[in-house]
């Protein structure tokens, strides 16, 4: 764990909740704080350094697009799951791909695809090349929910 500055705290509350959507937002970012863009990029490389940060990106409601997805479970044995998950992770539409301890399914990931089609040949593919069975389990139903993770010193 690394020790977080009053800077990198700001960062971290900026980027989770007023990402600016323009063409230079971590310019914009840094103006509000009243620092250089420099200054906020190190500290995200800084912070993606140490893990803090996976990703900075933009989450869409796949199904409102047409695209439909499932969360997947394998069950790997120890000795393939680095060659495993990377089949797995060389598939276009795959998020999410996390080893768990589970007793019947340790490698956990999600698909998305742009029909119901081209899900069923992206599962089938990965049994085809792992030589294992996918278990597929479509969300029934839906919540989002929306996490801040206040960086205050409260």
């Amino acid at each position: 764990m690394i020790d977080l500055s009053a800077l990198d705290k700001e960062v971290l509350n900026r980027v989770q909740k007023n990402f600016p959507l323009t063409t230079t937002p971590y310019a914009d970012i840094a103006a509000a704080m009243g620092v250089s863009e420099t200054d906020v990029m190190e500290s995200i490389m800084k912070m993606k350094s140490a893990g803090i940060i996976r990703r900075i990106g933009g989450i869409f409601d796949t199904p409102r697009m047409g695209y439909h997805s499932t969360l997947c479970a394998m069950q790997v044995p120890a000795d393939r799951i680095e060659t495993v998950a990377a089949i797995v992770n060389r598939q276009k539409g795959v998020t999410h791909n996390y080893l768990r301890e589970n007793p019947v399914f340790n490698l956990w990931f999600t698909v998305t695809a742009p029909s119901k089609l081209k899900l069923n040949e992206i599962l089938v593919r990965l049994e085809q090349e792992s030589g294992l069975a996918v278990c597929s389990m479509p969300a029934k139903k839906i919540y989002k929910i929306k996490v801040f993770f206040e960086m205050g010193d409260k």
